[in-house]
Protein backbone atom coordinates (compact mmCIF):
# COMPACT_ATOMS: atom_id res chain seq x y z
CA UNK A 1 0.00 0.00 0.00
CA UNK A 2 1.37 3.34 -1.13
CA UNK A 3 1.41 6.61 0.53
CA UNK A 4 -0.79 7.58 -3.19
CA UNK A 5 -3.54 5.72 -1.89
CA UNK A 6 -4.25 8.23 0.86
CA UNK A 7 -6.14 11.89 0.95
CA UNK A 8 -5.86 11.66 5.14
CA UNK A 9 -2.77 11.86 7.30
CA UNK A 10 -2.42 11.84 11.28
CA UNK A 11 0.61 12.49 12.58
CA UNK A 12 2.08 10.39 16.04
CA UNK A 13 5.89 9.89 17.62
CA UNK A 14 6.07 7.07 18.99
CA UNK A 15 6.42 7.73 23.28
CA UNK A 16 8.39 5.54 25.45
CA UNK A 17 5.78 4.12 27.11
CA UNK A 18 4.37 2.23 24.06
CA UNK A 19 7.50 0.98 23.14
CA UNK A 20 7.83 -3.25 24.33
CA UNK A 21 11.59 -4.62 25.66
CA UNK A 22 12.45 -4.83 22.24
CA UNK A 23 12.89 -1.62 21.75
CA UNK A 24 9.70 -1.64 19.27
CA UNK A 25 6.31 -0.45 19.38
CA UNK A 26 4.08 -2.98 21.52
CA UNK A 27 1.49 -4.47 18.93
CA UNK A 28 -1.21 -3.46 20.90
CA UNK A 29 -0.46 0.23 20.05
CA UNK A 30 -0.57 -0.19 16.47
CA UNK A 31 -4.85 -0.49 17.03
CA UNK A 32 -4.53 2.72 19.26
CA UNK A 33 -3.26 4.88 16.51
CA UNK A 34 -5.70 3.45 13.67
CA UNK A 35 -8.33 4.54 16.17
CA UNK A 36 -6.99 7.61 16.50
CA UNK A 37 -6.55 7.79 12.99
CA UNK A 38 -10.07 7.51 11.83
CA UNK A 39 -11.51 9.66 14.41
CA UNK A 40 -9.23 12.30 13.08
CA UNK A 41 -10.59 11.43 9.51
CA UNK A 42 -13.97 12.05 10.72
CA UNK A 43 -13.42 15.31 12.10
CA UNK A 44 -11.41 16.34 8.80
CA UNK A 45 -14.95 15.74 7.10
CA UNK A 46 -16.95 17.38 9.42
CA UNK A 47 -18.20 14.73 11.09
CA UNK A 48 -18.47 14.34 14.72
CA UNK A 49 -19.19 10.66 15.47
CA UNK A 50 -19.54 10.91 19.35
CA UNK A 51 -22.47 14.07 18.59
CA UNK A 52 -23.94 12.09 16.06
CA UNK A 53 -24.33 8.67 18.16
CA UNK A 54 -25.45 10.52 20.91
CA UNK A 55 -28.42 12.09 19.46
CA UNK A 56 -28.77 9.02 17.59
CA UNK A 57 -28.56 6.55 19.72
CA UNK A 58 -26.68 4.75 16.23
CA UNK A 59 -22.98 4.04 16.68
CA UNK A 60 -20.15 2.36 15.17
CA UNK A 61 -19.04 -1.27 16.59
CA UNK A 62 -15.60 -2.51 15.52
CA UNK A 63 -16.10 -5.93 13.93
CA UNK A 64 -12.86 -6.66 12.44
CA UNK A 65 -8.97 -5.44 12.83
CA UNK A 66 -5.94 -6.96 11.00
CA UNK A 67 -2.90 -5.36 11.47
CA UNK A 68 0.29 -6.39 9.36
CA UNK A 69 3.99 -6.00 10.38
CA UNK A 70 5.91 -4.59 7.39
CA UNK A 71 9.39 -3.17 9.54
CA UNK A 72 9.86 -2.35 13.03
CA UNK A 73 8.54 1.17 14.24
CA UNK A 74 10.52 2.45 16.82
CA UNK A 75 10.92 5.28 19.73
CA UNK A 76 10.92 8.59 19.15
CA UNK A 77 10.31 8.30 15.60
CA UNK A 78 7.93 10.38 13.73
CA UNK A 79 4.97 8.80 11.76
CA UNK A 80 1.85 9.25 9.56
CA UNK A 81 -1.15 7.07 9.66
CA UNK A 82 -3.01 7.04 6.51
CA UNK A 83 -6.86 6.38 6.86
CA UNK A 84 -9.17 5.47 3.66
CA UNK A 85 -12.39 4.11 3.60
CA UNK A 86 -11.86 1.11 1.16
CA UNK A 87 -15.51 0.36 0.89
CA UNK A 88 -18.75 1.22 1.94
CA UNK A 89 -21.25 -1.70 2.59
CA UNK A 90 -25.01 -2.24 3.52
CA UNK A 91 -24.30 -1.46 7.07
CA UNK A 92 -20.28 -1.56 7.37
CA UNK A 93 -17.40 0.85 6.72
CA UNK A 94 -14.10 -0.89 5.63
CA UNK A 95 -10.70 1.12 6.48
CA UNK A 96 -7.01 0.67 5.09
CA UNK A 97 -4.58 1.99 6.92
CA UNK A 98 -0.88 2.69 6.82
CA UNK A 99 1.86 4.10 9.23
CA UNK A 100 4.83 5.73 7.21
CA UNK A 101 8.13 7.75 8.42
CA UNK A 102 7.23 11.20 8.60
CA UNK A 103 7.23 12.06 4.63
CA UNK A 104 8.13 8.33 4.00
CA UNK A 105 6.50 6.61 1.08
CA UNK A 106 6.64 2.86 2.39
CA UNK A 107 4.77 1.39 4.75
CA UNK A 108 5.74 0.32 8.13
CA UNK A 109 2.79 -0.89 9.09
CA UNK A 110 -0.75 -1.45 7.49
CA UNK A 111 -4.08 -2.73 8.42
CA UNK A 112 -7.45 -2.56 8.18
CA UNK A 113 -10.54 -2.01 10.49
CA UNK A 114 -14.08 -2.75 9.48
CA UNK A 115 -17.23 -0.90 11.26
CA UNK A 116 -20.49 -1.45 11.81
CA UNK A 117 -23.13 1.14 12.46
CA UNK A 118 -25.58 -0.37 15.19
CA UNK A 119 -28.50 0.29 16.75
CA UNK A 120 -26.94 1.41 20.53
CA UNK A 121 -30.28 -0.26 22.11
CA UNK A 122 -30.63 -3.81 19.95
CA UNK A 123 -27.16 -4.18 19.38
CA UNK A 124 -28.67 -4.99 15.61
CA UNK A 125 -27.36 -3.06 12.18
CA UNK A 126 -28.47 -0.19 10.44
CA UNK A 127 -27.91 1.01 7.37
CA UNK A 128 -25.26 3.59 7.19
CA UNK A 129 -27.60 6.87 5.46
CA UNK A 130 -26.82 8.48 2.60
CA UNK A 131 -25.65 11.48 3.78
CA UNK A 132 -22.86 9.82 5.52
CA UNK A 133 -22.26 7.98 2.05
CA UNK A 134 -22.19 11.53 0.17
CA UNK A 135 -19.56 12.92 2.84
CA UNK A 136 -17.21 10.10 2.77
CA UNK A 137 -17.44 10.24 -0.91
CA UNK A 138 -16.19 14.11 -1.21
CA UNK A 139 -12.54 12.24 -0.62
CA UNK A 140 -12.80 8.79 -1.44
CA UNK A 141 -13.34 9.27 -5.27
CA UNK A 142 -12.21 5.67 -5.93
CA UNK A 143 -15.27 4.34 -4.47
CA UNK A 144 -17.87 2.45 -6.79
CA UNK A 145 -21.10 3.48 -7.33
CA UNK A 146 -22.53 0.44 -5.37
CA UNK A 147 -20.51 2.08 -2.14
CA UNK A 148 -22.97 5.03 -2.25
CA UNK A 149 -26.27 3.72 -2.21
CA UNK A 150 -27.93 1.44 0.88
CA UNK A 151 -28.77 -2.33 -0.30
CA UNK A 152 -32.62 -2.06 -1.36
CA UNK A 153 -32.55 1.56 -2.36
CA UNK A 154 -32.92 3.13 -5.67
CA UNK A 155 -30.10 3.85 -7.41
CA UNK A 156 -31.98 6.04 -10.34
CA UNK A 157 -34.24 5.70 -13.01
CA UNK A 158 -35.41 2.01 -13.92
Amino acid sequence: MSRENFWFFHPFRVRYSEIDGQGVVFNAHYLTYFDTAITEYFRALGFDQYADAQASGIDFHVVKSVIEYKAPVRFDWELDVGVRVARIGNSSLVFELAIFLKGGTEALVTGEIVWVYTNQETHRPVTIPASMRALIATRERHLAARDLTPAGTASGPA
